[in-house]
Order: structure tokens, then C-alpha cells, then sequence
């Protein structure tokens, strides 16, 4: 047994080395704004086997594990003493979310789990699951997680046990590892999903971009991408939304949509990453979005590209919640180089990287939806006259600039 035991702990611990420091090459071509990568950056199985496995032969004979993670995902992301620095969502086999750091020194791969989970402390009513923390270095010197907590829906009947309410979750950090929580921002609106909150004081207040929704999983009349603002941050409290982005017919945002990270302050304005839902025969698909708003005035949208940034693909399309991509955290570098942290089918975590000189000529050139299919052809036909108009390169000239 002592052998059998000792030889599956060393199985365990070769395959999770292995994992852990596989390199993750760039995928070939791309579509010119990002790059994808080959592999994820954190799935169910990076997590420590410290977490999962008893190592004592007395009381785990077996090797069993005793802690099932079922999947990583949803990271608010951060730049953090030299490393590459996210806080995941992990949920384990009995569907409870909880946060964990991992760290990475180039930002695609070795990935590294922190010896403990984060411990978050609870308010006076406890929270059943919290998950998808947005993270936010603010002005005013803290590190601020904004996440969605969840509670079972008090006015349920008691057959329905899924009917829950969500809530916007506020904790705050000086080193990532002990977490002050905050109480939950109150709004008007009846509940509350992907709140963020805006790195630097408005008018002296803080503020926030909100999801209103008027249900669990519906958002109902509230739909759309709120901005509030807050006299404090403890408590925080919305007295009055108004919805800088809202949802459409027949958009990738047409049945609800929410911001993703804290947006980036650029020269030509506040970049934001979000993402939009529609409804298909195959259920709702998730796709991530970009646009920019104005630099004074965080209410108005001053480009936004038609469609999507970026949609699952292949194996990402499969998962426990298929068809779906959520991002929650990116990085700027100094020198402009931006890590894009998405997840797909609520399982598993991946990197895109771009530009910052990439994405906002993405924003500020890409068409903005039409919303009608004669709009579109009539953006391609457009496309098509401008390049009749440019000579084609002979294939002497494309090999001559491939060999530079």
C-alpha cells in the first residue's frame, strides 16, 4: 500500500511540474489585432495539489482527492511588484466560487498558484457564492476587488432552489493577501452583476460602471451598461444609474451585457473591454466587445466597432457553459503591450496579447454597426473600393518583404 501510495504521489507531481512550466507559443497568423495562444494559462488542474490531496497514507490510503476543483476561471488581472498577477475564480466539484492569486513572471505562461486561496471575510450576511472580481489599483493608494455576491432569493418559494439575488461585493487590499470587505454597494436597481470600478475619482466621488437588472439571470428593463457615481466608498451607494451602453436587437448585446476590467486611460480616452449576449438555438453566447469613451465625459461613447472583439473558438467553445467568453482582467505594460485575460465555457482561462497602438486603431477604424444587413454590404463595398484603388503587390514584391 506505502508503495502504491508513494509511486501515484510521484505520478501527481511529475504530471502537475510538467504542467506548470509548459511553455505557450503564440498561435500562427492571427487577425492582425490580437494574439492568441496555444494553450490556457490556468485550468482546474493547476491548482495545488496541497489543496486537493491528503498526503498522509494514515488518513488517505488511497490517494484520493479530497477536494475536487472543477474549474478555473473569470480573473481580474493586475501588474504587481514585477509580475504578471491574477486573482481567478475557482470552483470546485460543489459549485462554490472562491478567489486565489497566481502569478506569472512573463504574463503567458508559469502560472503559479499562492500557497492559500484568499481568505474574504463575509459580511453580517453571509454570501453563498462570490466569483468574477473585478480588480482596480484606485487613486486614492488601495487595491480594490469588486466582485458578485450571491445569496439565495429570500421571497423564493421553497421549491425553487435556484432563484437567487446578486449583488455587487467590495473588498480592499494593500498586498493582495489579507482583503478588508467592505459592505455591498446598494443601488436602486433590484440587483446588481459586473460592477467595476473606475481607477480615478469623478468630481470627487467614486465611481462605478453597473450592470441594473431587474432579475437573477434576466436583466429585464435595466439591461445595459450603467455609470454611477458614490460620495464614499464605505459604505458605497448609487442614488442614480444612467446607462452609457445599452443592449439592442439583433446585436452581439442584444439580450444583456456588462463591462469587463477597469478601462485604461489612454490619450484618445478611456478604453473599455465588455462583454455581449445574445440568444441562438443553441442558448445565449457570450463574445467580448471593445469601445471608448471620452476622456471627461465617462458617459459618452466616442468609438465603437461593429460585432465582436473576440468569440470562442474551437476547444474553447466546450465547457461546462459552452459557447461562451468572459474577460475580467487585463494588464497595460509600460511599453504598450496589453494582456488580455479571457475564459472560456466558464472552465478555463487563456491570454491574448496586443497593443495598446493595435486595439485603438481597432476602436477608432473598425466601422460601427450598421444595424441593418444593408449597412453591412454597404461597409464591404466600401472596403472593396478603397483597395481597387491601390495596386495589388506582385508576388515578387511579397516575397522580397517576407525575406526582410
Amino acid at each position: 500500500m506505502v508503495s502504491s501510495f508513494t509511486h501515484r504521489l510521484h505520478q501527481l507531481h511529475t504530471a502537475q511540474h510538467e504542467l506548470l512550466h509548459r511553455p505557450n507559443a503564440p498561435e500562427a497568423l492571427g487577425n492582425g489585432i490580437f494574439t492568441r495562444y496555444q494553450h490556457p494559462v490556468l485550468t482546474a488542474a493547476h491548482a495545488p495539489l496541497t489543496w486537493r490531496y491528503d498526503f498522509n497514507p494514515a488518513t488517505n490510503p488511497f490517494l484520493m482527492e479530497r477536494f475536487g476543483v472543477n474549474a478555473v476561471f473569470n480573473a481580474g488581472a493586475i501588474r504587481w511588484q514585477g509580475r504578471y498577477v491574477v486573482v481567478a475564480r475557482v470552483e470546485g466539484a460543489d459549485r462554490k466560487s472562491f478567489f486565489a492569486v497566481a502569478e506569472s513572471p512573463n504574463g503567458v505562461d508559469n502560472f503559479r498558484f499562492w500557497e492559500r486561496p484568499i481568505t474574504l471575510p463575509e459580511t453580517d450576511e453571509p454570501d453563498t457564492n462570490v466569483y468574477d472580481m473585478r480588480l482596480v489599483a484606485h487613486q486614492d493608494g488601495w487595491v480594490y476587488g469588486l466582485f458578485c455576491t450571491e445569496r439565495r432569493d429570500p421571497a423564493a418559494p421553497e421549491a425553487d432552489q435556484s432563484a437567487a439575488v446578486a449583488r455587487c461585493g467590495i473588498a480592499r487590499t494593500k498586498d493582495l493577501a489579507a482583503w478588508e470587505r467592505l459592505p455591498d454597494l446598494t443601488t436602486t436597481s433590484a440587483q446588481q452583476r459586473n460592477v467595476v470600478l473606475h481607477p480615478e475619482l469623478v468630481q470627487g466621488q467614486y465611481a462605478f460602471y453597473t450592470r441594473p437588472q431587474d432579475g437573477f439571470i434576466e436583466a429585464g428593463a435595466g439591461g445595459g451598461i450603467g455609470f454611477g457615481l458614490s460620495a464614499a466608498i464605505a459604505p458605497a451607494c448609487i442614488e442614480q444609474e444612467v446607462i452609457i451602453d445599452k443592449k439592442q436587437y439583433h446585436t452581439i448585446a442584444e439580450a444583456k451585457n456588462g463591462l469587463g476590467p477597469a478601462p485604461l486611460k489612454t490619450a484618445q480616452g478611456w478604453l473599455h473591454l465588455a462583454h455581449g449576449v445574445r440568444n441562438t438555438a443553441a442558448g445565449l453566447r457570450y463574445v467580448l466587445y471593445l469601445f471608448l469613451t471620452d476622456l471627461h465625459d465617462l458617459t459618452r461613447i466616442t468609438h465603437k466597432p461593429a460585432g465582436y472583439f473576440l468569440a470562442p473558438e474551437g476547444d474553447e467553445r466546450v465547457g461546462d457553459v459552452s459557447n461562451v467568453a468572459f474577460g475580467n482582467g487585463w494588464i497595460l505594460d509600460p511599453d504598450g503591450r496589453v494582456f488580455i485575460y479571457y475564459a472560456s465555457a466558464d472552465t478555463r482561462l487563456h491570454v491574448a496579447t496586443s497593443t495598446l497602438p493595435q486595439l485603438l486603431d481597432y476602436v477608432t477604424n473598425t466601422p460601427p454597426d450598421g444595424l441593418r444587413s444593408a449597412a453591412s454590404v454597404a461597409q464591404i463595398n466600401q472596403l472593396i473600393d478603397k483597395n481597387l484603388a491601390v495596386p495589388p503587390p506582385t508576388v515578387a514584391e511579397l516575397v522580397a518583404q517576407a525575406a526582410r
